[in-house]
């Protein structure tokens, strides 16, 4: 994704009432000011805000001031001015400036710790750079939120939630060093995950015919990586999991439904009741039949 779609977000102003107040990731943030100038000559004469004013050079080049010093910016700048900070911007001459620009505040609630190192840093923290090329998925979302704004469907308001709190994120990030932005990831929490997701599969799919080459694509591992690894998480083979599964989802259906044996064991993916009801005799201690006659008892 290229400046050129941010030239085009023309649109980018109509957020002003769309977009207000957000929460992000622990900070309260209001929306102040959206904006958008085609490329031209103009000056934009020194001034401060209780806000943080960013903009985005997508076309041309110019000067960025704050407080008496002097930043040359070019296509792709990305420049911040933060709250009291005296700024003021002039365009090229000749070639003009094209920016957007949009304005919010930040404010920490008691579940973050603003001094603590996170993206926020960005912003928060004086010794910043006021001036980055690092815009990461700016493009991306300027051009998404003008998009929204041109034309509002249902669902818009949490759409611009959601994108506001990327453009938050993501505008901090920018200025931000990288010890900042440097996370501890879990390293347990892809291989939960994976077997979170063949559980769900073998449970969504229960009535149909199932391999382990079957779940292990479900994850892009291959048959013998994902069957050792649900066996290691979960204590159980894949092929008993799913057995278990589809005993236990007919015993539901014989207590909750008045389905007829073979039908019951049809929908838990045995096309002939009799593998069904050995299999669930074998399980429950009882046959289907007497299973939903005691109600699920076992007589002893």
């Amino acid at each position: 994704m290229t400046l050129d779609t941010v030239a085009r977000a023309t649109t980018f102003v109509d957020l002003a009432g769309l977009l207000v107040t957000g929460e992000v990731d622990g900070f309260d943030v209001d929306y102040l000011s959206w904006g958008f100038y085609a490329p031209a000559v103009w000056r934009n004469y020194a001034h401060t805000h209780s806000y943080f004013e960013v903009c985005l050079a997508y076309s041309g080049s110019g000067t960025f001031s704050v407080e008496g010093e002097v930043q040359e910016i070019e296509e792709g700048a990305l420049f911040v001015a933060r709250p009291g900070d005296v700024h003021e911007i002039i365009s090229d001459p000749v070639d003009g400036l094209g920016i957007a620009f949009w304005g919010f505040t930040l404010q920490p609630t008691g579940a973050t710790s603003a001094s603590a190192p996170g993206w926020w840093s960005g912003l928060l923290r004086a010794d910043r750079p006021l001036v980055s090329s690092e815009l990461g998925s700016l493009p991306v979302l300027i051009a998404a939120l003008a998009a929204e704004a041109a034309a509002p469907r249902s669902g818009v308001s949490e759409q611009l939630k959601a994108l506001g709190t990327a453009l938050v994120i993501e505008t901090a990030r920018a200025f931000a060093a990288p010890d900042d932005l440097a996370v501890a990831l879990d390293p347990e929490a892809r291989t939960t995950s994976s077997v979170a997701s063949m559980e769900r599969y073998l449970a969504d799919n229960l009535a149909r015919p199932v391999q382990v080459r079957d779940v292990a694509a479900v994850v892009h591992l291959s048959e013998r990586h994902a069957a050792r690894l649900f066996a290691r998480e979960t204590g159980e083979s894949l092929m008993a999991m799913l057995r278990r599964l589809r005993l236990e989802r007919g015993a539901h259906l014989l207590l909750e439904t008045d389905d007829p044996i073979a039908q019951v064991a049809r929908t838990c993916g045995y096309p002939e009741a009799r593998p069904f009801i050995t299999a669930f005799r074998r399980y429950f201690g009882q046959p289907p039949g007497t299973f939903r006659s005691n109600g699920g008892t076992l007589h002893l």
